[in-house]
């Protein structure tokens, strides 16, 4: 009977799920993947599957990702030591090509391969791909750190029109062939703005937007730019958490329907989000309706 009754449950889970499989179906949802998610290997399995589980709905995923954490495990086998300016770390020569290789060879290729072995059909790009990020120097006294010039988006949309799931890496290079380290959340918000896309989903280490940063249960379900602005005002919205959302209206200015910050951590967010109700995280967007 158990079983029986398990099954029961399962099939009303699908019957619940099949208005919002309606809803995304054939629309654009853009993924950035990073932090813990990333770095946990049973996190990283769940994430890839999900992706899979709405690539094989109808929901056409593109997925963005960093590396952070793997670059820094390179740059000190390699006997680097991270150098700062302003909080911001300089890249120079030799670290932009530890980027390069790690960003655009390893890590995207795991995933792509972690995509392939739960019957996703996807393809790896970087921002150098048809010259897909195009950037300049974003300061000088950075080194190899990209400001986004222009995204030449067509190499994304003929993967998506060919059923693949693209997976970018977030670095860029200019028309004298130098390769830049874009930040991954300002190369989510371009790329998603480019293509148009229904919802960009930012997965980080923090359950979203909260009241008290210091208890989760304070969680701001959903602000519109104004109340995002207000909330920075009053010291709400600090530290980490302000590029995170300057990202995020970047991200609707350049088109996007609306940007959720969630917390990578948790097993299968991403369905939770676009599959149930409630949902998950903050969502961002330009407005109440």
């Amino acid at each position: 009977m158990e079983n029986q009754f398990s099954n029961k449950q399962r099939a009303e889970v699908l019957t619940q799920a099949l208005p919002y499989i309606k809803r995304h179906n054939g629309k654009v949802i853009c993924v950035k993947y990073g932090g813990n998610a990333m770095v946990n290997d049973e996190l990283k399995h769940q994430v890839m599957e999900d992706i899979v589980l709405l690539w094989l709905i109808g929901v056409k995923i593109v997925l963005i990702h960093g590396g952070g954490p793997e670059i820094n495990e390179i740059m000190d086998k390699f006997g680097k030591k991270p150098v700062f300016v302003d909080g911001l770390r300089v890249t120079d020569k030799e670290t932009v090509d530890i980027v390069q290789m790690v960003l655009a060879g390893k890590v995207n290729k795991t995933l792509v391969n972690l995509l392939e072995s739960y019957g996703g059909k996807a393809m790896g790009i970087s921002g150098i791909d048809g010259r897909m990020i195009e950037a300049e120097v974003k300061d000088e006294r950075l080194g190899y750190v990209g400001k986004i010039k222009k995204i030449h988006i067509k190499p994304v949309q003929d993967l998506l029109e060919k059923g693949y799931i693209p997976v970018i890496s977030t670095v860029g290079c200019d028309r004298q062939g130098n390769t830049y380290n874009i930040n991954g959340d300002t190369a989510a918000a371009h790329i998603a703005g480019a293509l148009g896309a229904e919802r960009l989903i930012m997965m980080t280490d923090i359950a979203g937007i909260l009241r008290d940063k210091d208890d989760p249960s304070t969680l701001i379900p959903d602000v519109t730019i104004e109340e995002a602005k207000k909330l920075h005002e009053e010291g709400i919205i600090s530290g980490g958490m302000i590029p995170k959302v300057d990202c995020c209206i970047e991200a609707i200015k350049e088109g996007v329907k609306n940007v959720i910050i969630m917390d990578g951590r948790i097993p299968h967010s991403i369905l939770m989000e676009l599959l149930t109700d409630e949902g998950a995280g903050t969502m961002v967007m330009e407005e109440r309706k």
